[in-house]
């Protein structure tokens, strides 16, 4: 892991100035109705708040936000060991970049490039031992400008590829290509049928049967993942149809006004897909290792992190976004050390405080 002459409070200072007028780089990004990225956009782009009244994004946070940590103390010292092995690769923590792309879709696109971003989330997240999940928006193709995958390839491989719910045959396009390039895992953003950006260019999108989901896994050998789930029916469904890993998310927010938060959703998702051979993960409003722990003490495996990794790129590129992900697993070493959590196999609901 390299060194960086940079801090976190001066990337997410950066971050700020840069993105005036789009975020206001808040110490506790909540997606309150007041903040500034907040409330009824009428058909202005979402930038970095939630869609209609922005009730979902803060329903993320609060989910998690109302979840007690016990302390428990008296044991022998240990180090925590955050390592996670995800589909034979080993990882230094189950925390790793969401599949958030597209930066004229929050406004950064006159401080950063789409090539560019998607090049500090990858080789960022790989500096600090972990994965950048990338997505797709109306500006992406599979056969010239795919600027997640091209950066996957720069890492050699090193990367998942979420693709819009596009058309099979194009979804397909994605798939070739990441498995040509040596990806780790390709995917579905089912909840990108609700897209703003892609309805509004013209690029259709849609809901996907679980026939479609089984059409999809026998067009690859990489493991298959659907991102979007919210219901335990769909997340049996997927899995059934034979998809390796879900993701429990409402897209930031951003789709579908008044859902529940996603660590609401969370345990009741885990239960339906308990004894099945499946990675669940999760996003959501997670801004610490505190929230991290959380969501593997809820059912998860691994949990996403979006917008924090998009101010880090903007604020300092490769350098900011792996400065991210390092303080993502020093504050998630120090929850397991104080709840008495020697690896990830001892964190489960027992850690909350129930008083």
């Amino acid at each position: 892991m390299s060194k960086t002459s940079l801090t976190l409070k001066e990337v997410r200072k950066s971050a700020k100035e840069k993105l005036k007028n789009v975020c206001m780089v808040y110490k506790d990004c909540d997606g309150g109705p007041t903040r500034f990225c907040q409330g009824q956009h009428y058909g202005r782009p979402l930038g970095f708040g939630g869609i209609g009244s922005g009730a979902s994004f803060h329903n993320n946070w609060l989910a998690l936000r109302k979840i007690k940590l016990k302390m428990k103390l008296i044991s022998e010292n240990f180090n925590p060991d955050t390592s996670f092995q995800l589909f034979e690769k080993k990882l230094t923590m189950p925390v790793m970049a969401a599949s958030v792309s597209g930066v004229n879709s929050f406004g950064g696109e006159n401080v950063i490039s789409e090539a560019d971003f998607c090049t500090a989330v990858v080789h960022g997240c790989k500096a600090a031992g972990t994965l950048g999940w990338r997505g797709d928006t109306y500006t992406y193709n599979a056969e010239n400008q795919s600027y997640g995958l091209n950066a996957i390839e720069t890492a050699d491989g090193w990367g998942i590829k979420i693709a819009k719910p596009r058309s099979q045959p194009e979804i397909m396009k994605f798939f070739e290509k990441a498995e040509r390039i040596g990806a780790i895992a390709v995917g579905v953003d089912t909840d990108g049928c609700g897209s703003y950006m892609m309805t509004k260019h013209n690029k259709p999108v849609f809901r996907k049967t679980p026939e479609d989901i089984k059409e999809l896994v026998a067009s690859t050998t990489l493991p298959v993942i659907i991102k979007g789930i919210m219901d335990k029916r769909d997340a049996v469904d997927a899995i059934e149809a034979g998809a390796s890993a879900v993701v429990v998310s409402n897209h930031g927010g951003r789709v579908l006004d008044h859902t529940p938060g996603t660590a609401d959703v969370l345990p009741s998702i885990a239960e339906a897909l308990s004894g099945k051979d499946a990675f669940i993960f999760v996003d959501g409003g997670v801004r610490t290792g505190y929230d991290v722990l959380k969501m593997l003490a809820l059912g998860a495996n691994g949990v996403l992190v979006g917008r924090d990794i998009v101010r880090a790129a903007v604020g300092a590129g490769i350098e900011g976004v792996q400065l991210q992900m390092n303080f993502l697993k020093q504050t998630l070493e120090k929850a397991m050390k104080m709840t008495g959590c020697t690896t990830l196999k001892d964190i489960n609901v027992n850690i909350f405080d129930n008083h």
